[in-house]
């Protein structure tokens, strides 16, 4: 069994359990010491979330259980080794100190420059709601920078867009 902490897309429960299919919700979490960005260099050529070091600041998230099985499957999925870093990192729950895994993107995979693709950011929103993180952390979700997607057709974006349909409509961004 792995502790998984999520603070992308990912914290959207359907999301990520079309992915690993023993993806289970633990509680809210968050990390001290970082900060969220969406400069990670997304295979699709958009910004993808990661935290970075950052003293006095907080990422909240959400703490998921999966099987082993599926942690192997998250790595190929989140491109371990390809732009992305599994790091084992502190993090607090209402009631426990734990650790838990997460992915976090090294500086040779960051670009400033990069903006995240709406449905992406929508994924983000929809998972941050879902899992009632505090207001103040959803606006500033809802004001990040996003870019449409050019390619209508990308598989990525049709599928987020049929999990953002099940979602409440101000979930996403408008």
């Amino acid at each position: 069994m792995a502790r998984y902490f999520a603070y992308g897309s990912n914290m959207l429960g359907a999301r990520l359990k079309a992915r690993c299919a023993s993806a289970r919700v633990l509680s809210v979490a968050h990390v001290e010491g970082f900060d969220l960005t969406f400069d990670k260099q997304g295979q699709d050529g958009s910004g993808k979330a990661t935290l970075v070091e950052a003293p006095g600041c907080r990422v909240p998230g959400v703490l998921f259980h999966l099987d082993d099985a599926d942690l192997e499957v998250l790595d190929w999925i989140e491109g371990r080794g390809r732009g992305y870093e599994r790091r084992t990192i502190p993090l607090q729950t209402a009631e426990h100190d734990r650790e838990a895994l997460t992915y976090i993107a090294p500086p040779d995979y960051r670009d400033a420059r990069l903006r995240p693709f709406d449905w992406y950011l929508s994924l983000v929103l929809a998972g941050a709601h879902e899992q009632r993180l505090p207001a103040g952390w959803i606006a500033r979700l809802a004001a990040e920078p996003a870019i449409p997607d050019p390619e209508t057709a990308r598989p990525r974006r049709l599928e987020a867009l049929e999990l953002l349909d099940r979602c409440p409509p101000e979930w996403r961004l408008p």
